[in-house]
Parts: C-alpha cells; sequence; structure tokens
C-alpha cells in the first residue's frame, strides 16, 4: 500500500466551500484508507493501492460527485513531498519572506509558468523536478506579489497549486505518521 499526498486546488475560497470531516466522510466510498485531512485548504494524506494516476482520477471524481464542483487535485507520493521540502532552499521560518511551493500535475504547464516567472524579472525561483518550482514573496505582500498574480490565472487553474513550504512540511510530517 503506497502513501499519497492530495493537494486540492481552489476549495474553501471563492464559494467552494468543504469542510474537511465532509470530505473525509465522502472518501470513505473510494479505495483510501487512513484518510487524513490537514488544515482547512485541502491537503489530504491517505494510503491506497491505487496508482498515483488512479488516486487522482478516483479523488476528483469524488469531488465532483459529492461536492458538485469541477475539481481538480495534485496527487504526490509521499517520499516524494518529503524530498521537495527538503530541495527547496528557501527557508520555511524566515520574517521577510514565505516560502511557497507551486506543484503541478502537468509538466507542460509548470514549465510554461516557471518560464513567464523568469519574464517577470526580479522574481526569485527555482525548479525543483518536473512536477514542482519554488519560489519567494515578500512577507505580507504574496497575494499582490507579480508571480503571485501570474499563478492565479486560469489557465493555471486545472494543474497547479500552490502551499507554503510550512504547510508542506506538516503534510509530509503527518504523511510519515500513517
Amino acid at each position: 500500500m503506497n502513501t499519497y499526498a492530495v493537494f486540492l486546488r481552489g476549495i474553501n475560497v471563492g464559494g467552494i466551500n468543504i469542510k474537511m470531516a465532509e470530505l473525509k466522510s465522502a472518501l470513505k466510498a473510494y479505495p483510501f484508507s487512513d484518510v487524513k485531512t490537514l488544515l482547512a485548504s485541502g491537503n489530504v494524506v491517505l494510503k491506497s493501492d491505487l496508482s498515483l494516476k488512479d488516486v487522482k482520477a478516483q479523488f476528483e471524481k469524488c469531488l465532483r460527485d459529492s461536492f458538485g464542483y469541477d475539481a481538480w487535485v495534485v496527487v504526490l507520493t509521499s517520499s516524494r513531498v518529503a524530498e521537495l521540502v527538503d530541495a527547496c532552499p528557501y527557508p520555511a521560518d524566515d520574517k521577510t519572506t514565505h516560502s511557497y511551493i507551486t506543484l503541478a500535475s502537468d509538466r507542460n504547464m509548470l514549465d510554461e509558468l516557471f518560464e513567464a516567472g523568469e519574464a517577470l524579472g526580479g522574481v526569485e525561483q527555482v525548479r525543483l523536478g518536473p512536477e514542482a518550482s519554488a519560489w519567494l514573496s515578500p512577507a505580507g505582500g504574496t497575494l499582490e506579489s507579480p508571480f503571485s498574480k501570474l499563478s492565479a490565472k486560469p489557465r493555471y487553474k486545472a494543474s497547479t497549486t500552490t502551499r507554503n513550504l510550512r504547510t508542506l512540511v506538516k503534510v509530509r510530517d503527518a504523511a510519515s505518521d500513517l
């Protein structure tokens, strides 16, 4: 049985509100075990015998069928989450900056987003792998940062999601406890 981390895109913002207890309950009808939700922003760790691709498909089906919205998730193995946390060159706890990792289910979209970030100039970012890139934002200015505005464009909605590095550390730790 494999341990996975599932990152939901766009819940509890923009009118799509899902209580984590309701999500956990809905997932009981699917081939997942040891489901644990973290924070209210759509982070789940679980175990399954399914492949990564099939976990993604089943999880999105659950969200669509149970909550009635076009759902997209990024799924990573728990070991890959740990590797990304370790590979991030930015600090998790700095008072002047916030470290983020953008995760993608579509490498081409992440390539495009990364290149667009480079074209903005002044964006400190680094590619961590085919499914992730890390970037820095000034503390208190994340939503107004040019890269944040870029990554929020509808074009990237179905294939990317961003998490604070501190959140990924919590997800990594929760997955290792399963």
